[in-house]
């Protein structure tokens, strides 16, 4: 059965809602340690830069990124469509003093507002998306000329997926179970994007143990 965008989105959206109460215990989505904390805003400090930058996180889930981000001295707005993850998300930047707000939106189409940003960053989102292009095209237009895109991406291992609702729209959505990086930089260069740039991301540190699968950043600029 062929789905539109909007139904894949929705499905989407509640699935991981589903999982929002439990996400951060996975060493590839939450902080686990302080050695994978440190990794992480070393790894983003060097991408990113001294800033301070405004950043927007495309599919925030619980707020990985847009907090570290806040972190290191960034202001960051995180957009979903998962309402259980964004709550998370807001319950964890409570009383924090962080520069970082969490709000619904759409990651193929993201709220002109506050636009243009300095970075507009994803992490392990794109591959859910039913119209990726569109969604690049999309952050690109939110970017300042000269501004940052970075995908943090890899290859998955989507048996784990297997028993969910993607065994019903996998088909449908384009970059399924991750594609090598050389693939995801003619993306974004299909986009407008130049000076793209791939960094392999297999650095034990950042995932608690050495990823099985390859993992990398994609960077672009507008």
């Amino acid at each position: 059965m062929a789905y539109n965008a909007q139904d894949i989105k929705s499905m989407v959206s509640e699935y991981w809602s589903g999982r929002a109460a439990a996400f951060d215990q996975g060493p590839t989505h939450g902080i686990l340690n302080e050695a994978q904390h440190r990794a992480w805003l070393s790894l983003l400090g060097e991408a990113v830069g001294p800033g301070p930058a405004k950043v927007l996180d495309i599919g925030c889930g619980t707020g990985f990124l847009a907090l570290r981000l806040g972190e290191l001295g960034h202001t960051a707005v995180g957009i979903d469509l998962a309402g259980a993850m964004l709550a998370e998300a807001q319950r964890k930047v409570e009383n924090s003093g962080l520069d970082v707000t969490f709000q619904v939106g759409d990651a193929e189409a993201p709220p002109s507002e506050g636009a243009p940003y300095d970075v507009i960053i994803e992490r392990h989102v794109i591959w859910t998306l039913p119209q990726p292009q569109a969604a690049l095209r999309s952050w690109y237009e939110l970017l300042r000329p000269g501004g940052l895109a970075i995908l943090i991406e890899g290859i998955f291992d989507m048996p784990s997926h297997a028993d969910t609702i993607y065994k019903d729209i996998q088909d449908q959505l384009p970059l399924y179970g991750g594609h090598p990086s050389n693939e995801l930089v003619a993306c974004l260069e299909a986009a407008g994007f130049t000076q793209t740039a791939v960094t392999p991301m297999m650095d034990a540190a950042l995932w608690t143990a050495a990823p099985e699968q390859p993992r990398f950043m994609v960077t672009g600029r507008r």
